[in-house]
């Protein structure tokens, strides 16, 4: 039997309510917070980089990339990026050294290339980013694969010791991975004293983000957290399709990360990067002013700053640009 037409009528309007109180509802919603006093800048923020700061010549030939090779190694650019990075407050920075090839083994830098980057950049903790893609040149579960890493790790700080430490990034990383943990276990033990090992680490699961592969749970995170001395969080690739949605996530995430780090210092990874089309990463909604404002909300749930959080990380310098910048400058650093 068919629904009466005042009915359908009725259910039409009730319908129709529901909609505008939603659209209405999402439209005043305010998750984040914008902080413009620079009370969450603690001036030790860090910066993902790209290979070329320190990469050696057969990495451009490989990929061809010969043409820039005199950009990098020109001692002006170096100071410039020096002197941005300074501006900005930021002091970690983490110039791009992977993949380890199938054999663990890192690859080469250029040696002149990376002491000159470190006397450009004196004061600042050089860190080089590190690892793979975990199943074709990322071997955890073989030994003889972790001890190639770490022996070529340890060799690296020791050509370079103004070499900070070591940032270990292995995506995809899954939560429970106990052969992830044993790596960190053999290179904190093999690591000259002093020297930090860093860890680009997961965020917890979302709904949004449906490949559990790139998330830690709340047990496996504190496992990670226990073994590092730094956890530089990837708070992106979310899959999140909206702005105050992100912005939402990045709040709770906030307050989750801290409270799960267990007192390991803790960057707050934000993305400045543009990979539109990959389903997993929206520019519209997972941006630099979207994070920011997630992060400023969840930090002001504490009445004073949690001594280990030490501020945030942008992915990426290559593609950050002059309005991010700024943005970043207007609604993040101190004055």
């Amino acid at each position: 039997m068919s629904r009466p037409p005042k009915d359908r009528w009725l259910l039409a309007a009730a319908l129709l309510a529901v909609l505008t109180f939603a659209v209405v509802g999402y439209r005043v919603w305010t998750p984040g917070l914008d902080v413009t006093d620079g009370r969450h800048d603690r001036g030790h923020n860090g910066i993902w980089l790209q290979h070329g700061w320190l990469g050696a010549d057969e990495w451009f030939q490989r990929n061809r990339k010969q043409g820039r090779i005199a950009a990098f190694r020109d001692p002006k650019n170096i100071e410039q990026l020096a002197a941005l990075l300074k501006r900005q407050h930021i002091t970690d920075v983490f110039p791009h050294v992977s993949p380890a090839d199938t054999h663990g083994r890192l690859p080469p830098v250029d040696h002149q290339q990376t002491e000159r980057f470190l006397d450009a950049l004196d004061g600042f903790r050089v860190v080089p980013w590190t690892g793979g893609v975990l199943g074709k040149t990322v071997g955890l579960n073989d030994a003889a694969w972790r001890r190639a890493f770490v022996r070529s790790a340890v060799d690296l700080l020791s050509d370079h010791p103004r070499l900070a430490g070591i940032h270990i990034n292995i995506e995809p990383c899954p939560s429970g991975n106990d052969e992830f943990l044993r790596l960190l276990d053999e290179l904190k033990r093999a690591l000259p004293a002093g020297k930090l090992l860093s860890v680009a680490a997961y965020p917890p699961p979302t709904v949004w983000q449906p490949f559990r592969e790139v998330h830690w749970d709340e047990s496996y995170f504190k496992q990670v957290a226990r073994r590092a001395d730094q956890l530089a969080v990837m708070m992106y690739d979310t899959g999140v399709p909206s702005g105050k949605l992100y912005q939402q996530l990045l709040k709770s995430w906030t307050h989750e990360i801290l409270d799960w780090s267990g007192g390991t210092p803790v960057l707050l990874g934000v993305p400045t990067y543009d990979d539109a089309g990959v389903g997993y990463h929206l520019p519209s909604a997972e941006n630099l002013p979207n994070a920011l404002l997630g992060i400023h909300a969840g930090l002001s749930r504490y009445r004073t700053l949690p001594d280990h959080y030490q501020g945030v990380a942008i992915y990426c310098e290559w593609e950050t640009d002059e309005a991010e910048w700024q943005y970043w400058h207007e609604h993040f650093l101190s004055p």
